[in-house]
């Protein structure tokens, strides 16, 4: 007999809501791409209304910014310190190790290469990679503790990085406003960095910073998808329980996981004083605690989505600033539709984790 059921008027029909087995990697991409492409279209609609002529955004955003020699060196310039800072997000997050610590961090890591610059540690020729060694250590430093308060005396890891974060900052100000302050002037930044204490152009007035980016990059990749140690964090990753049961050695690799992350937020801080500011600065930190994470949840911890994600981050931040120029758009803007294109994505994880399906008959 001919079924009727399929010309029931809309209203009429039932649906339920199911919690998807799985979905196909293309198909998640499809549905964040979607998502980010609904967070853009709001962010335009509010940069339209706040006086940014309409024709104009894709010429700021794209045009001017990518296609323009010196704006698109400005992004990989702005990138790089957002690769590294998200990059630590990603591995402390695979290793489920929520680390808001990031700033605190990346600002252990320029104390410590600026002390290696003001105490004239090492050999001119030898001064930047000690500084380097040296952001990284400090980096890693920091992180070691809120890593063993968890693994050993159970301690909520957010309210531990984010508390370490305020002791960073604080001895930063002591430091900028006191001992280390310019003697020149009375500004909260330390003396200026040497020559060959910056990170150096290489070509095409490409920094140094953004060859380390790539390079860090690349290993990162190379350790989460094809070490030992990358395969043991997958275990992780999944499930804790099962990995230890396997016979994982769970600690060690959270452990090691957190404490490399640690060292590239600090090198990310080297980046910023050696490469952008050229001195240790009151609040080079800024917003890259922040971005960091961002950028490890839009690339869902993988390592090549997260330097895309922070080359479009970057983007927005140069085109925040040609805007802040010519349209007097407040940077809060450019803040602002970063957090719709998080939630736009946060969002997108409902369609990714679950489905409608219609009911026919009485049975799904």
């Amino acid at each position: 007999m001919f079924d009727t059921t399929n010309f029931q008027p809309l209203l009429a029909r039932r649906y339920t809501l199911e919690v998807r087995q799985q979905m196909a990697w293309y198909w998640q991409a499809l549905v964040i791409a979607l998502a980010l492409v609904v967070g853009m279209l709001i962010s335009a609609a509010i940069l339209v209304s706040a006086g940014v002529p309409a024709d104009e955004l894709l010429n700021e955003f794209v045009i001017l910014t990518l296609f323009d020699s010196q704006s698109l060196r400005a992004v990989l310039f702005q990138a790089a310190p957002l690769i590294m800072v998200g990059l630590a997000g990603c591995l402390a997050f695979r290793a489920r190790f929520w680390n808001l610590g990031l700033e605190g961090q990346m600002i252990w890591g320029a104390i410590g290469a600026t002390a290696v610059s003001l105490f004239e540690i090492g050999p001119p020729s030898l001064r930047l990679p000690l500084m380097m060694v040296c952001a990284m250590a400090c980096g890693l430093l920091w992180a070691l503790a809120p890593v063993l308060l968890k693994l050993h005396l159970k301690v909520n890891e957010i309210i531990s990085t984010l508390m370490l974060n305020y002791i960073a900052i604080n001895f930063l100000l002591h430091l900028v406003y006191g001992s280390w302050k310019d003697p020149r002037d009375s500004f909260p930044y330390s003396p200026q960095y040497k020559v060959f204490e910056r990170l150096p152009e290489l070509f095409d007035g490409v920094s140094l910073a953004v060859v380390l980016a790539l390079v860090v990059a690349l290993f990162v990749l190379w350790f989460t998808g094809i070490s030992r140690a990358g395969l043991y964090l997958r275990f992780v990753d999944s499930s804790p329980g099962v990995a230890r049961a396997v016979g994982v050695p769970v600690k060690r690799v959270i452990l090691g996981t957190v404490l490399l992350s640690g060292a590239l937020a600090g090198l990310a801080g080297l980046m910023i004083t050696a490469g952008q500011e050229g001195r240790l600065t009151h609040s080079f930190y800024a917003g890259y605690g922040f971005s960091g994470i961002l950028i490890a949840f839009l690339a869902r911890n993988q390592p090549i989505a997260a330097t895309l994600v922070a080359v479009l981050v970057a983007t927005l931040f140069v085109a925040g600033r040609s805007l802040q120029v010519f349209y007097q758009i407040p940077f809060s803007m450019v803040q602002l539709i970063q957090a719709i294109l998080v939630i736009c994505v946060a969002s997108s994880e409902f369609f990714i984790r679950h489905r409608i399906r219609r009911i026919q008959g009485g049975q799904v």
